[in-house]
C-alpha cells in the first residue's frame, strides 16, 4: 500500500508547498522516517543517495517549525560539502514557499560580500541553518551565532563528514548546543564509526536501515583492468564511438581533474571539472550548465559527488574504484533511471582489485573483465589476493618505489649540498672532535664530492669502500693522541694526511 504525504497530518501550508513541487507518494525512507520525527524521537537512518532522504527530514521538521512559529533559529543541518548545503537550502525554499519559514546556507569559498550576507542572516535568526562544519565554526568564533535555543539538529551524509575528517569540528559544534534537542542522523552507509558516533550524540534513537539496492539490470557494467598510465588512453578508445548524452566521471584525486578534462576536450567532448580548488561561483555555474545539458561530461571528485543531482545520465565512469563498495552502487545508480539504459565503466588497477571483489560480493554478481582495446598493451592480471600481499610487503619500502627515487636519495642530496662547509669539519678534526654524524653505520658519507654509484654496478667495490671508511674513522679517533705527541711541527703533517684521506 502506497503512502502519500496527506497521510502524515502535516501543516496545511506545508502540504501546499509539497504539492507544488510535485511530491505525491512517499518513498520508503520518507514513509518510515517522517512519523518518528513528528513524534520528536531521535533517529539514525541509513539510506543510499537518491532515495528521498532530504525530504524525509525536511518535511516533518518544517511542519513542526511552521506550527510552533519560533522567533529564533530552531534547526541546524550539517552537511559535508557546499554543493549539498546549497541543494538542501534550495529544497527548503521550495517546500516552505507558503509557510514563510526562512533558511540560510553557510559554506566557505566565498568572497567578503557573501560572508557579510551570511553574518546578517545568522544575526537576524533564520529558522534553518544549513552549514558545512568548518565555515559554521568560523562564524561561531566571532560570537554572533546564537544556537542556545536550538530544537533540531540534523546531520546529513554523516559517513562522508567523518571520512573528510570533520569529527572534531562536529563535536565542537555539538558541545555548544542545548542538550535537550531532537537529533537526526542520516547516512548512506553504516560503518562501525558511525554507530559509535551516534551513541555519543543520540538519545535512545529509532533506527531505520534500508538495504542497499542492487544496480539496475539495465546498467551495462564494464570493468577494465589497467595500469594507471593506461587509463586516459583506454577512456579515449572506449568513448570514441560511444553515444554520450551526459556523463559523470568520478576520480578520487582532485589533482587529476584538469588532466582528465583536457583529454576529454581533445576527444571532442564539452567537458568541465568540479573540485574544491575552484571557487563556489565557478562550481555552481558548472553544475548549472551540466543540468541544462550544455555540458556533455562532468568530472568530479568523490568529495564533490555529494550534492550532484542530475537526471538522464547516460554514462558513469569510475576513473578510480571508490573506497566503499556502497559508493559504487550510489555512483552508477545515477544512470539508467526511469527504465532507461545506461553504461558504467570502471578502471581497476592492481591496488584496487581487492575493492572490486568487495563490490562484487555486495551486488552478488561477478562483473566481466573486458580486454583492453587493441594496441594499448596488456593490463595487470586479475589477482586480488596476490596483489594485496605484494602491496602489503611494499608498504614498508614505499619511499624506495615512489617516483623511481631510491630510498635515501633525498637525504644524500642534502649532504652533498652541504659538503661545501668543510671548514667547520676541518676545525672540528683539528680540535680532535669526531664528527657525530660519521657513525659506524653511515656508509653514505664516504665521498661528498661525487655521488655514490648505483648499488648494482658497485657491488664488487662496496666492501672495500666500506672497509676504507672504517679505517678512516679509526684514524680520526686516534688523532687527539697523535696531536699531543707531535706538537711543534706534527700538526701540519697530520692535517695533510687527513685532507688526503678525505
Amino acid at each position: 500500500m502506497s503512502i502519500t504525504f496527506d497521510d502524515f497530518n502535516l501543516q496545511p501550508d506545508l502540504l501546499e508547498g509539497i504539492r507544488s513541487m510535485g511530491y505525491k507518494q512517499a518513498t520508503p525512507i520518507q514513509a518510515q522516517a517522517i512519523p518518528h520525527i513528528l513524534e520528536s524521537k531521535d533517529l539514525i537512518a541509513c539510506a543510499q543517495t537518491g532515495t528521498g532522504k532530504t525530504a524525509a527530514f525536511l518535511v516533518p521538521t518544517l511542519s513542526k517549525i511552521t506550527e510552533a512559529k519560533y522567533d529564533f533559529t530552531s534547526t541546524l543541518v550539517l552537511v559535508p560539502t557546499r554543493e549539498l548545503a546549497k541543494q538542501i537550502d534550495d529544497q527548503v525554499e521550495g517546500l516552505s514557499y507558503f509557510t514563510g519559514a526562512t533558511s540560510i546556507a553557510i559554506y566557505g569559498g566565498n568572497n567578503a560580500q557573501n560572508w557579510d550576507q551570511q553574518k546578517k542572516a545568522l544575526t537576524s535568526g533564520a529558522d534553518i541553518i544549513v552549514a558545512t562544519p568548518g565555515r559554521l565554526i568560523a562564524h561561531m568564533q566571532m560570537g554572533y551565532v546564537k544556537l542556545d535555543q536550538l530544537k533540531y539538529l540534523i546531520l546529513d551524509e554523516a559517513d562522508k563528514m567523518l571520512d573528510m575528517g570533520f569529527m572534531d569540528d562536529l563535536m565542537k559544534i555539538i558541545s555548544q548546543l542545548p542538550k535537550e534537542r531532537q537529533t537526526l542522523m542520516f547516512s548512506a552507509t553504516m560503518p562501525p564509526k558511525i554507530r559509535t558516533f551516534a551513541k555519543q550524540i543520540l538519545q535512545t534513537p529509532e533506527e531505520i536501515s534500508l538495504s542497499i539496492s542492487k544496480p539496475a539490470a539495465n546498467i551495462d557494467q564494464q570493468i577494465y583492468l589497467v595500469y594507471d598510465n593506461q587509463k586516459l588512453r583506454v577512456l579515449q578508445h572506449i568513448l570514441k564511438d560511444a553515444q554520450i548524452q551526459t556523463m559523470i566521471l568520478f576520480t578520487s584525486r582532485k589533482n587529476a581533474v584538469n588532466d582528465i578534462v583536457r583529454s576529454l576536450q581533445k576527444m571532442g567532448f564539452d567537458a568541465e571539472g568540479i573540485s574544491s580548488d575552484r571557487t563556489q561561483d565557478e562550481r555552481e555555474a558548472t553544475l548549472q550548465r551540466f543540468r541544462n545539458k550544455q555540458l556533455q561530461v562532468l568530472v568530479a571528485t568523490d568529495v564533490m559527488s555529494r550534492g550532484i543531482d542530475v537526471d538522464n545520465i547516460s554514462h558513469v565512469v569510475n576513473f578510480d574504484v571508490p573506497q566503499d563498495a556502497e559508493d559504487y552502487v550510489h555512483r552508477i545508480g545515477r544512470t539508467a533511471r526511469a527504465g532507461t539504459k545506461g553504461m558504467a565503466i570502471t578502471f581497476v588497477n592492481e591496488q584496487d582489485q581487492e575493492r572490486l571483489v568487495k563490490i562484487e560480493k555486495l551486488i552478488e554478481r561477478e562483473l566481466p573483465k573486458l580486454p583492453l582495446p587493441e594496441g594499448l598493451g596488456e593490463g595487470p592480471a586479475f589477482d586480488p589476493i596476490g596483489n594485496s600481499k605484494r602491496n602489503s610487503r611494499g608498504r614498508g619500502g614505499a619511499p624506495a618505489g615512489r617516483g623511481g627515487r631510491p630510498e635515501g636519495g633525498r637525504p644524500e642530496g642534502r649532504r652533498r649540498e652541504g659538503s661545501g662547509g668543510g671548514t667547520r669539519d676541518n676545525n672540528r678534526r683539528r680540535e680532535g672532535k669526531p664528527r657525530p654524524e660519521k657513525a659506524a653505520g653511515a656508509p653514505t658519507e664516504g665521498a661528498p664530492a661525487t655521488p655514490r654509484p648505483p648499488r648494482v654496478e658497485g657491488q664488487p667495490q662496496a666492501p672495500r669502500a666500506e672497509g676504507e671508511q672504517i679505517k678512516r674513522k679509526k684514524k680520526r679517533r686516534k688523532k687527539p693522541a697523535a696531536q699531543k705527541t707531535g706538537e711543534g711541527g706534527q700538526p701540519a703533517q697530520t692535517a695533510s694526511t687527513t685532507s688526503s684521506a678525505e
